[in-house]
C-alpha cells in the first residue's frame, strides 16, 4: 500500500555539514543511500529517481565563535538551489524526499514545497525546537534556526528563499520528541502558538494520542503535510549517530509508530531525513534507523 497517492519519488542528497558546524553528517546523504534506501522503497511499490546531491562547497573560512550565523553565504546559496530543485522535481509530478546533511536544509525543502503547495503543514521530528533567531543562539549554527526562518524570522538571505512571503503558518506546525529547548525558544514558541509535544507528553498521553491531535493540526484547512525528521528525536541508543544527542528520546518502536500513523494518514506530500552522522555512528545504525523508519513513513508493515 503507498503512503501517499504520489508513487514516484525523487530522492534528493545534501552534504551540507556547515548548519551545524560539525563534521561528518555530510556524509549522511552516502550512508543513507548504502542503507538501501532506495531498494526499500521500490519494494515497496514507489518508482524512485536518485538524481544526486545538491553541491556543496566544502572549503570554507573557518568561523569564530562569537559569529552569530556561522557559514551563512554557503548555506543559503545551497539552500537556495535545493528550493529550485524540490519545486522542480514537484512540477514534473514527483514527491521530493531529501536526506542531509544538516537540518538546516529543511529551509531549502520546505521553501521549494512551498512553490507548489503554499499551505503545507509540518511535522517536526526532533529533539530540539529550532527556532533560535541571532539574537538568542547561544551557538551561531543555523541548523538551529531552520524553523525560525521557515516561519518568517531570522536573516533576509534565509528567509527570502523561495520568496519572502512563502512562510508556513504556525498553526499548522508541530514539533515532536522535543527534549532541548532554549530559554529565547520557549518564548517564541509560545508567542507563535506553535503546539510542541514534548517527551512529557509522549509519556504521558501516549504517541497515539499525540499523532492523532499532530495530524489534526498540520491538516487543518492544508494542501498537505511535510515531514521533517531529525534523528536525535529518536533516544540515542537507537540512534547514536547524531551530532546533538539528547538522552530520554522516543524510543524505535514510538518512532515507527508515528511514521506508521502519518502514513495512514494519506497526506504527505513531502518530507527530509536529517543529521545522521556517520563518525559518530556505531556500524551505521543511525542510517540503518534511518531507512527503516522511512520504510514505515511509506507503508511498511508487519503483516
Amino acid at each position: 500500500m503507498l503512503a501517499t497517492k504520489n508513487s514516484n519519488i525523487s530522492l534528493i542528497g545534501v552534504p551540507l555539514q556547515f548548519g551545524a558546524d560539525r563534521a561528518g553528517v555530510e556524509m549522511g546523504p552516502s550512508a543513507i543511500r548504502s542503507s538501501n534506501i532506495q531498494s526499500k522503497l521500490e519494494s515497496l511499490g514507489y518508482r524512485v529517481q536518485d538524481i544526486g546531491d545538491v553541491h556543496v562547497n566544502r572549503v570554507q573560512e573557518t568561523c569564530g565563535p562569537e559569529e552569530k550565523l556561522k557559514y551563512l553565504a554557503e548555506i543559503a546559496r545551497v539552500n537556495g538551489e535545493l528550493a529550485q530543485l524540490v519545486s522542480q522535481e514537484m512540477g514534473k509530478g514527483q514527491l521530493p524526499l531529501v536526506i542531509g546533511g544538516d537540518h538546516s536544509i529543511a529551509i531549502g525543502t520546505i521553501k521549494g514545497v512551498m512553490q507548489h503547495m503554499r499551505k503545507l503543514g509540518v511535522i517536526w521530528f526532533d529533539a530540539h525546537a529550532d527556532v533560535n533567531t541571532e539574537e538568542t543562539t547561544f551557538s551561531g549554527n543555523i541548523h538551529g534556526m531552520s524553523l525560525a526562518v521557515l516561519l518568517g524570522y531570522g536573516h533576509s538571505s534565509l528567509v527570502s528563499i523561495g520568496g519572502v512571503q512563502t512562510k508556513v503558518n504556525p498553526r499548522n506546525v508541530v514539533i515532536i520528541g522535543a527534549r532541548s529547548v532554549d530559554p529565547g525558544e520557549r518564548i517564541f514558541l509560545k508567542e507563535q502558538g506553535i503546539r510542541v509535544f514534548t517527551m512529557h507528553d509522549i509519556d504521558k498521553f501516549g504517541m497515539k494520542a499525540v499523532m492523532e491531535e499532530a495530524l489534526a493540526r498540520v491538516t487543518d484547512g492544508t494542501d498537505g503535510v511535510h515531514l521533517s525528521l531529525d534523528l536525535d528525536g529518536v533516544d540515542p541508543n537507537e540512534a547514536p549517530g547524531v551530532g546533538t544527542p539528547v538522552l530520554g528520546g522516543m524510543s524505535y518502536r514510538e518512532s515507527h509508530f508515528a511514521m506508521e500513523l502519518l502514513h495512514e494518514s494519506g497526506t504527505l506530500v513531502s518530507a527530509e531525513v536529517v543529521e545522521v552522522n556517520p563518525i559518530l555512528d556505531q556500524n551505521n545504525k543511525t542510517a540503518r534507523t534511518a531507512v527503516e523508519l522511512v520504510g514505515s513513513l511509506f507503508g511498511e508493515s508487519i503483516m
